[in-house]
């Protein structure tokens, strides 16, 4: 703008440039400057013009440019300031980032899967075990999951799910494990302290966490299903609530008002009216940990109402244009690398954020939520016979749940390239494995089936008098590639798909053994396998916005 009051050489008004404040700089009064240091006079040539030129003129090309070469350094000195502060700040906050994550040993057990084989792509699967942890081993867990006389006790594996990302990131899966679950627990070897805790064959899912670690809860996984499981994440009550306050509210529904307390004091204390209502926070962990109201009270009705909250709270991370705040983003970053416990291969920032961007590349409708498929064993669950495995099985070969994966061309089973012996040379051992949690053996079954072979011509098939065991499906085992060949010709003479032929080093022979599938007759009907997700893993999509939680009427309000 022109100011009058201010004139330099010749009387001529001056302009006056960005920044100034009057009583500028022809100011000779000591006065401060805007930072409130003292201003230094400035001194005047003659004619009343600033000193450095002719009459007070400025030469063409000389005094501007150099000012201006002047603050273009001064510039470019704070910008590279300002850069390295930056820098050196965002490197100290990895850092401190990194320090708050916990870190455990992946696999505490001997046995280990065989990673899945990657695809045309060259990609592979990623299978991630989420724990939830009912540790009371602060004043805040104690606070928030009560039971006082559980304090610094052996923590357990409330919440098991096992988390499927596809191999062309399309879709994900996942698979909940009631924590009531009755099964095996292998060996397993602390990584602390070296105590060795021997298997368990009958007990209860979520105490695999109380014997070494999180690496014992994958190790019972990886037995169970099969499944490679790449890494683990685990959170206490503490850092489920922090997470869901970071996260901010997430929309959850109820059929009716539910209070979640009975006449003794049981129940997680949730409080809600009939419908939708945005929880987070402490209000998030009561949702969670709900029983006592859901349904029939049971594990099962939590695991859904678990399931709900993920999916909702997915739609909300991706649908919420907050969360591109710095502040929120922050926020959550901390909360995260605190609350969480991983494996080593997760335990940085960057890997961390490099998984959320995987998982972020699939939407919410090929999202599948199940729970393993369950028959009940008084007041416990073991995995139900044939759905469970089949579930399994679904993840181990990367089919997706929702059912939505392109169809694969059919192919041939692949023979080997061994020839095989003639019939009436090769040696059959036939076992009776038609033995189930529900059913007795099927008699006679191992000596019935030899004969039909020696009718075949493989006169040297013999049975097996042995106690019978357990195996869903029939299958031919041999130990060596040399014996291939003659497997295989056993399989297609009774009409037992090729894909039922293995290699084991358990037989050391050519071994049949007869299957919960052929308990009875004389021709083997190979049942057809689909890929549907069984209906009893009551399955849920992402995408579904209105499922809501049934609520029993002993917990209204």
């Amino acid at each position: 703008m022109v100011r009058s009051d201010v004139r330099g050489d010749g009387g001529r008004p001056r302009v006056e440039e960005p920044g100034e404040r009057g009583g500028g700089l022809g100011s000779t009064d000591g006065s401060t400057g805007d930072d409130g240091s003292a201003r230094v006079p400035e001194q005047r040539g003659r004619g009343g013009g600033r000193q450095g030129g002719a009459g007070g003129r400025r030469r063409a090309g000389t005094a501007a440019p150099r000012r201006r070469r002047r603050v273009l350094r001064w510039s470019a000195t704070v910008l590279a300031v300002v850069i390295l502060g930056t820098a050196g700040a965002g490197y100290l906050y990895y850092r401190h980032l990194n320090g708050n994550i916990k870190k455990e040993k992946l696999n505490l057990g001997d046995t280990k899967i065989a990673e899945p084989t990657p695809n045309a792509a060259g990609q592979t699967p990623l299978n991630i075990l989420l724990i939830g942890s009912d540790a009371r081993d602060t004043k805040e867990n104690q606070k928030l999951g009560g039971a006082r006389e559980t304090f610094g006790g052996t923590p357990l594996a409330d919440v098991q799910m096992l988390l499927h990302l596809s191999a062309d990131r399309s879709n994900m899966s996942v698979v909940s494990m009631p924590r009531d679950t009755l099964l095996s627990i292998p060996k397993c070897t602390d990584p602390d302290d070296g105590k060795v805790y021997a298997a368990s064959s009958r007990a209860m899912t979520n105490e695999s966490l109380g014997r070494g670690g999180p690496g014992c809860t994958v190790a019972t996984w990886q037995e169970l299903t099969g499944i490679h499981i790449d890494h683990f994440m685990m959170v206490d009550f503490a850092g489920v609530v922090s997470m869901a306050d970071a996260i901010g509210g997430v929309p959850v529904c109820v059929t009716d008002n539910i209070e979640s307390r009975d006449s003794l004091g049981h129940g997680s204390g949730l409080k809600l009216e009939k419908g939708t209502t945005y929880i987070q926070g402490k209000q998030a962990l009561q949702w969670l940990r709900t029983r006592y109201g859901f349904e029939d009270g049971s594990d099962i009705a939590r695991a859904k109402a678990q399931h709900m909250y993920m999916n909702s709270m997915v739609r909300e991370l991706r649908e919420n244009a907050t969360i591109t705040n710095p502040n929120k983003l922050r926020r959550l970053a901390e909360e995260a690398t605190t609350a969480l416990t991983v494996d080593p291969g997760l335990g940085d920032v960057a890997a961390l954020y490099d998984l959320s961007k995987e998982l972020r590349k699939v939407e919410p409708a090929r999202i599948t939520m199940t729970t393993m498929p369950f028959t009940y064993v008084g007041a416990r669950v073991v995995p139900k016979e044939g759905d469970a495995e089949k579930l399994f099985r679904l993840v181990r070969e990367d089919i997706a749940l929702d059912g939505k994966d392109a169809k694969k061309a059919a192919s041939e089973e692949p023979t080997s390239d061994d020839p095989a012996a003639a019939e009436d040379e090769i040696g059959v051992l036939v076992q009776n494995g038609t033995l189930t949690t529900a059913l007795g053996a099927a008699p006679g079954r191992a000596h019935t089936v030899s004969q039909l072979l020696v009718r075949e011509g493989f006169t040297k098939a013999s049975a097996d008098s042995t106690t019978a065991t357990t195996e869903d499906k029939t299958v031919v085992r041999y130990p060596s590639a040399e014996l291939e060949g003659d497997a295989q010709v056993v399989a297609k003479a009774l009409g037992i798909p090729l894909s039922q032929v293995e290699k084991s080093t358990n037989v050391s022979g050519v071994t049949l053994v007869v299957g919960a599938d052929w308990r009875e007759g004389d021709a083997y009907k190979a049942e057809k396998e689909d890929d549907k997700t069984p209906k009893s893993a009551d399955a849920l999509n992402g995408a579904d916005k209105d499922a809501c939680m049934k609520v029993d009427p002993n917990f209204t309000w």
